[in-house]
């Protein structure tokens, strides 16, 4: 089954074609600059070089015809007409508490997504347009929603809930919701068969770290508790976000420099993190390479992100009770070398111990990174939140 998997932000659409009987990647690409006079399309050619379309002023229904257009180009596609193409999976950042798994859209499913709008301003209509593209251009080709949010709507109610009036959750549905769900519940699983384990007895710590950056306690397969909130920006130190922080911090701010809520939003969300605190910027490796020419504030904030990260290991170990697995994924997760050996380090009181060779020459693939005598298993585990989309489209395109 040939799948087709958008990725629909606000101004641009990233695709992947999957066929599913060998999870191979037949095409991916991506349009960017939606809105803007130079919106162009970006495509991976069967030789693996990239190519690059102007497209000038698009909106994204004009961006996906131009995907569907490229996949079924003469020179450069993979298919000959879009009847090859069986379905078409979308990555929905946030269904509340309506969606538990992937769904296959309908009417009363993009309702529910749009009832999320006041959850994810920025994200969910971008993630609708997308549907509502290819309900045009190919009405009769089924398609699902694969939700951020779904994996972690397994978590208890104690680790989801705010200490706030109560009222605010049944009326404005204030509580963790968490992200990344798509690729700690693939990291999870893979890392499970990677490692001969038994999923449904494992306790795994899955450390989705990057530019964005997410920590998920996942217990027999399911997640229990994870470090984003209501919105992404809790949780972790990121490239540009705060992650945790006193909200009186925020209030303090708001009243001393008269800040609009949308002037905090931008604060919090886009010049803190890594690049607030270093002054340099969001990139790891240019903050580690500061580091090394002996720069005391991208020091600082490496220490501190590296910090938040190996706190939220060691809290979901004890909430767990006990810890087999950890895995790191993600941009950082993955190449990273000196981040994953940093947060392991400390970890060596509840039996982490990491092969420091194998892990320095580990970028991008799955590896055991930790010694045969480590009681806590550390692996690199590349993420595919493209392929689990399309797995999950197949799974329920083929019941229909």
């Amino acid at each position: 089954m040939k799948i087709l998997v958008l990725n629909c932000g606000s101004s641009s659409v990233k695709y992947k074609l999957i066929d599913t009987a060998t999870d191979a990647t037949l095409a991916e690409g991506g349009v960017e600059k939606i809105g803007l006079p130079d919106g162009f399309l970006k495509f991976k050619k069967a030789d693996g070089s990239k190519e690059i379309t102007e497209l000038g002023h698009i909106d994204h229904k004009q961006a996906v015809e131009a995907i569907l257009k490229n996949l079924t180009d003469p020179v450069n596609g993979c298919i000959k007409s879009y009847s090859e193409i069986d379905a078409v999976g979308h990555r929905v950042v946030h269904g509340g508490e309506k969606f538990a798994s992937s769904v296959l859209i309908t009417p009363e499913v993009i309702q529910q997504v749009k009832d999320c709008y006041d959850l994810a301003p920025l994200h969910n209509p971008a993630n609708i347009t997308g549907i509502e593209a290819i309900t045009s251009l190919m009405p009769d080709v089924p398609q699902v929603g694969v939700f951020d949010t779904a994996f972690h709507q397994t978590m208890p109610a104690r680790s989801f809930m705010y200490a706030l009036p109560y009222k605010y959750y049944t009326e404005d549905g204030v509580r963790r919701y968490g992200f990344h769900g798509t690729s700690h519940r693939y990291v999870s699983q893979r890392a499970a068969e990677f490692l001969g384990l038994d999923l449904q007895k494992t306790k795994m710590v899955t450390c989705h770290i990057g530019n964005g950056g997410s920590i998920t306690a996942v217990d027999g397969g399911k997640s229990v508790d994870t470090s984003m909130g209501l919105t992404p920006t809790e949780g972790l130190m990121m490239g540009t976000r705060t992650g945790d922080i006193d909200p009186g911090a925020i209030t303090y701010l708001m009243t001393k420099h008269n800040m609009t809520a949308a002037q905090v939003q931008t604060l919090i969300n886009k010049e803190s993190g890594v690049a607030g605190v270093s002054g340099i910027s969001n990139d790891m490796r240019e903050i580690e390479a500061a580091v090394n020419a002996g720069d005391e504030r991208a020091k600082l904030a490496l220490d501190m992100y590296e910090l938040r990260i190996l706190k939220y290991i060691g809290a979901y170990a004890a909430e767990m009770g006990g810890l087999d697995v950890i895995v790191f994924t993600g941009g950082v997760g993955e190449n990273q070398t000196g981040v994953r050996l940093n947060v392991c380090k400390p970890l060596g009181f509840i039996g982490v111990d990491i092969d420091e060779e194998v892990n320095s020459r580990t970028r991008g693939t799955e590896t055991l990174i930790s010694t045969p005598a480590s009681r806590v298993k550390v692996v690199v585990i590349p993420t595919d939140e493209e392929l689990m989309i399309a797995r999950d489209t197949r799974d329920i395109v083929s019941k229909l």
